[in-house]
């Protein structure tokens, strides 16, 4: 049992004022593995005054003195990398090797991108009479989702302190531990008091009470479109600044010229990583009608070389859910798409065989589904795919677009020019061409109900900079 009752505020380990905790659930044994305080008003109210006494002589560092402590950081985690993937595979139940090859090897690459993207950033620049610089905004909210806890704690938080800003981290109530380990390296490197803080609770009193303070300039959230909207308004009221990634529907386009396993073999790759907790997953897979029969039986056969099991284990088996209500969640959709006829291909509610613990989902197909079934129509967050028949071009377009979401989308097709011509008529951030890798110094960010501003590269450190113009 790891219990904690301290916060990190102002470079020191305090006692939190909560009197009430959260207990921090394994979910593929359903044991509690820890405790955080549930930070009140006051708390916060601490560490953001922390930040911003702390703001004035760390805006006025210098890159490179900003840069080498990054570097410290990055060389931190990696020398605790185990340790953080052990933990993170407690927290969340994604598989050991995942959380080694993904969630921890991500946080180092992170820093290492921020620091390439920091170097090449001209944080000055001349317009005509005018000399244009970008500054830190001031103290920044940085507040972390549960499916990849510890990449989001880094990218967050590194971005923000490497542009000069300083930081109030508030990870997930769900996972929270690891976002503690973080701090543990930050106190051993040295960073001056006051740059990075951390309160953990749940999104109300903690995440209200930090957005809400008049002392923060700055929010950036990963999380749910219902968060992110109260988080506008809340952000409102002061006019801050606020960057938000939050859920998608992704379509998965397959043209008819596309090579279909291949195409499905990766969509159904997309739509179970992570089980299905992961906000681009490929939960609509698009497919010409007169191929729909065919694309089902690939994906039954594909789907049912998937299977659940114990996270710790190697292998390439799915593991839980993160939480009870997650898990209540899925299972309710997967019910919900048998209800409004849907065809259940495989999978569905019945429990993992050789399961007895753990929010486990079976990896599940529905086809036959139309674009206004609830399956098709909201954020499942489970391994849960939709197949989804479609006319002709023109009309895979117009489902995939029938949505109010826009993080991301995928198009397959045999012609290059052709799947580009189709993705730039999806609307979405982030478009991956026939299986393309992903570009980490690209921007990721969404339209419409996706969100605000993009994370990576050159536009994500733009999220955490002002503008000034000095006409000379």
């Amino acid at each position: 049992m790891d219990t904690r009752t301290e916060l990190y505020i102002n470079g020191a380990w305090v006692e939190s004022t909560a009197e009430e905790t959260i207990d921090v659930v394994n979910p593929a044994t359903e044991e509690t593995i820890g405790r955080v305080p549930n930070a009140t008003a006051e708390d916060v109210d601490r560490a953001v005054r922390a930040a911003r006494a702390a703001f004035p002589a760390w805006s006025g560092t210098t890159l490179e003195e900003r840069i080498g402590w990054l570097t410290k950081l990055k060389e931190g985690i990696e020398a605790r990398s185990e340790e953080f993937a052990l933990l993170v595979t407690r927290e969340m139940g994604a598989p050991l090797e995942m959380c080694r090859n993904v969630n921890v090897a991500n946080a180092s690459r992170s820093i290492e991108a921020i620091i390439q993207e920091l170097q090449a950033f001209d944080f000055s620049e001349e317009l005509g009479n005018s000399l244009i610089v970008y500054e830190p905004v001031g103290v920044a909210a940085c507040i972390t989702p549960w499916n990849f806890p510890l990449v989001q704690v880094i990218r967050k938080a590194a971005t923000a302190m490497g542009t000069g800003n300083t930081v109030v981290v508030k990870p997930s109530e769900q996972t929270p531990l690891d976002a503690y380990l973080v701090a543990e390296v930050i106190h051993e490197i040295g960073l001056p008091q006051g740059v990075f803080n951390l309160v953990t609770g749940f999104g109300v009193p903690t995440g209200e009470a930090l957005v809400s303070h008049p002392e923060v300039n700055l929010i950036n959230l990963t999380g749910s479109t219902v968060a992110g909207k109260r988080v506008m308004a809340l952000a409102a009221d002061g006019l801050k600044k606020v960057a938000l990634e939050l859920g998608g529907k992704t379509a998965n386009v397959i043209l008819d010229d596309a090579d279909l396993k291949q195409a499905i073999e990766a969509g159904l790759g997309s739509c179970y990583y992570n089980s299905g907790q992961v906000c681009v997953a490929q939960s609509r897979m698009l497919v010409p009608r007169e191929r729909l029969e065919e694309a089902t039986a690939i994906a039954k056969e594909i789907a049912e070389s998937y299977s659940c099991g114990d996270p710790m284990e190697r292998g390439g088996k799915l593991g839980p859910l993160v939480s009870e209500r997650q898990h209540h969640r899925v299972r309710d959709y997967i019910r919900k798409g048998i209800e409004e006829g849907a065809t259940l291909v495989t999978g569905g509610n019945d429990e993992p065989d050789g399961l007895d613990s753990g929010y486990y989902v079976r990896p599940t197909v529905f086809t036959n589904v139309s674009n206004d079934m609830t399956i098709a129509r909201e954020e499942i967050f489970g391994p849960v795919l939709s197949i989804i028949p479609y006319e002709d071009e023109e009309d895979a377009i117009r489902i995939a677009n029938d949505t109010p979401y826009g993080l991301a989308g995928a198009v397959w097709s045999g012609d290059m020019e052709r799947a580009k011509k189709v993705a730039r008529q999806i609307q979405a951030g982030k478009i991956t061409i026939n299986g393309a890798m992903w570009n980490s110094r690209g921007p990721f960010g969404g339209y419409k109900q996706s969100g605000i501003g993009r994370e990576g590269g050159k536009h994500g450190i733009h999220e955490y900079l002002e503008v000034k113009c000095m006409d000379l």
